[in-house]
């Protein structure tokens, strides 16, 4: 079953979720926002900070919900477990029109979609049949963050999303850039870059003279690469990127076909 648009934003029950925990300013800002737009907005997000957690889900012990105040929940599980008990427990009476996730404390870009739990969390919305944008915040130094950037362009990106709609199998992912919002050059439709982290590992050794490690910065970051989501975002620009979830590649399907006849 498809997605029904245009959504009134008015009207819209929304659910919002983020990967960095309950308290996290960008989940703050957020909310703040989702109730601009509309007088019924839930949240549902994690006890403590899930980055990195991708499309996890809590299989092997039960999972608490902290009931924080009227229609604000905590759960001691990852992103994806926040969506699925909320749509299908918490909001069983009535589904969410729409689900927003972030706001992230950093930009998801390339291939931090597979390892992002902000995105995992509009991933999982989607696939529950509840239309889902992730919201990130690019930063250059990785400590500061324009805020404001990401309140100011909120809005002006989900009401033609909502109005034009997308697929029932696609997912929107947004990405502000690193600058304040008088310095925005605008909004770029992308595609999916290319961002590799995780490539540099750093060792250390601990008081006891074991080694342990730190998954380092991300080296391969293709900045130049034109209508990708990375160029966009560094040249100024925030980007909004259809992000769909087959897996399946298409090319190689039928030559491999050919060579199992």
């Amino acid at each position: 079953m498809g997605f029904s648009f245009p959504i009134n934003l008015r009207r819209a029950r929304i659910l919002v979720s983020n990967d960095d925990g309950i308290e996290a300013p960008g989940l703050k800002l957020l909310v703040k926002l989702a109730r601009s737009l509309s007088d019924d907005v839930w949240v549902c997000a994690p006890e403590q900070e899930q980055s990195g957690a991708s499309h996890s889900l809590t299989l092997h012990r039960p999972l608490r919900i902290r009931k924080l105040g009227a229609r604000r929940y905590a759960v001691d599980g990852t992103p994806t477990d926040c969506v699925l008990l909320a749509v299908n427990g918490l909001m069983r009476d009535r589904k969410p029109d729409l689900m927003f996730s972030g706001i992230n404390a950093g930009g998801n870009m390339g291939e931090d979609v597979i390892y992002s739990g902000t995105v995992a969390a509009a991933l999982e919305a989607t696939l529950l049949g509840v239309p889902a944008i992730a919201f990130s915040l690019y930063s250059a130094e990785g400590s500061k963050f324009f805020w404001p950037t990401a309140a100011a362009f909120m809005p002006r990106v989900v009401r033609p999303l909502v109005e034009h709609g997308w697929p029932s199998n696609t997912l929107i992912n947004v990405n502000f850039p690193d600058l304040p919002p008088a310095k925005v050059k605008g909004i770029h439709v992308t595609a999916q870059g290319r961002r590799k982290i995780g490539d540099n590992l750093v060792e250390r050794t601990d008081p006891r003279g074991r080694p342990y490690y730190w998954i380092g910065p991300m080296r391969d970051e293709q900045r130049t690469r034109r209508g990708s989501d990375v160029k966009a975002v560094v040249d100024g620009y925030v980007s909004v990127t259809p992000v769909f979830f087959d897996l399946t590649s298409r090319r190689v399907l039928t030559r491999l076909g050919r060579a199992f006849r």
